[in-house]
């Protein structure tokens, strides 16, 4: 009896094996004429701007062409301008993306809470996030003009940094830049926590009140395990997406006074320098940066919801 309850567990074990990889089989035949089209229209200009990026060329003067290998790479890496988008993109990306963190968070627990309002102030939150990028670069960039711009007036009045052009100042541009990026995706950071705290279910609080745990311990002890997954996505999101900010420094400033980032020299070589080699290999570098930190969070944060999910 045992003997055959044994061969009948194995034979269920090898059906369902085999029934999961013809599952995989399938599910493979299915996805892989879109992935191969991914594929070429992502590996084409990939391909042909590393290749670019291996020329001398420019249109500036006609029939200038020569392969040079890594010399643009070794340009690259010797210039100050590019040590400095490098420095500056990624003190704009940590100092944005905690602060995106921190006040997304405040605002998804604000919209989580029931209340009267609470759709109207969960469609006020995300009115920002609806407005193009070049559109609020705009509004940000007259709100800090010298002469007509509101900031700088209440900012006099109130005896704060009298007599500083905000964005003429080192310094003082990047926190622009800072605070225009922070007021347009916070809303973005808080979306899709508010989605993480929906589905924290309701029980775990109430067993927790039963406790006697007050709201700060079931704050740290509750709501933030439980929406880590959501957290670590969240970030990922947001830090590849500043590590390619270009519009608003490119509105605001056009890159002066300390606001060049990776994204912005490769744009100016590419299309004031006219320099379509050295200018490739900006673009190259910069889609490296942002690969390698890709690849970071993929193998730190990606492992660490795993390991979450799993306790969970």
């Amino acid at each position: 009896m045992e003997a055959a309850t044994a061969r009948l567990g194995r034979r269920g074990r090898r059906k369902k094996k085999s029934y999961g990889s013809e599952e995989r089989r399938l599910a493979t035949l299915l996805l892989s004429p879109a992935m191969v089209v991914i594929a070429l229209v992502a590996a084409y200009p990939i391909g042909y701007a590393i290749w670019l990026s291996l020329t001398e060329y420019s249109v500036r003067v006609p029939g200038k062409w020569r392969f040079v290998g890594f010399d643009n790479y070794t340009e690259a890496f010797s210039s100050t301008e590019f040590w400095e988008a490098v420095k500056n993109t990624f003190l704009f990306t940590g100092i944005s993306v905690t602060l995106e963190l921190v006040i997304g968070l405040g605002m998804a627990l604000a919209m989580h809470e029931a209340f009267r309002g609470r759709g109207l102030l969960r469609t006020v939150v995300l009115v920002p996030w609806a407005v193009l990028t070049i559109v609020s670069a705009i509004t940000w960039r007259t709100l800090f003009e010298p002469q007509l711009g509101l900031a700088p007036q209440i900012f006099e009045a109130l005896g704060i940094a009298e007599g500083v052009v905000w964005l003429g100042q080192e310094g003082y541009a990047m926190a622009v830049m800072i605070l225009a990026d922070v007021w347009k995706t916070a809303p973005f950071m808080a979306l899709l926590l508010l989605a993480g705290l929906q589905v924290i279910p309701g029980d775990v609080y109430d067993a927790a009140k039963v406790d006697g745990a007050t709201a700060w311990q079931r704050f740290r002890s509750i709501t933030i395990p439980l929406l880590m997954p959501a957290i670590l996505v969240a970030l990922i999101f947001r830090t590849l997406d500043a590590l390619r900010i270009f519009d608003l420094p490119y509105v605001l400033t056009g890159g002066s006074n300390g606001t060049t980032t990776l994204s912005l020299i490769a744009h100016q070589e590419l299309t004031a320098n006219r320099l379509i080699g050295y200018g490739s290999a900006l673009s190259v570098l910069t889609f490296v940066i942002v690969m390698a930190v890709s690849f970071i969070y993929i193998r730190t944060v990606g492992g660490n919801i795993r390991s979450l999910a799993e306790e969970g």
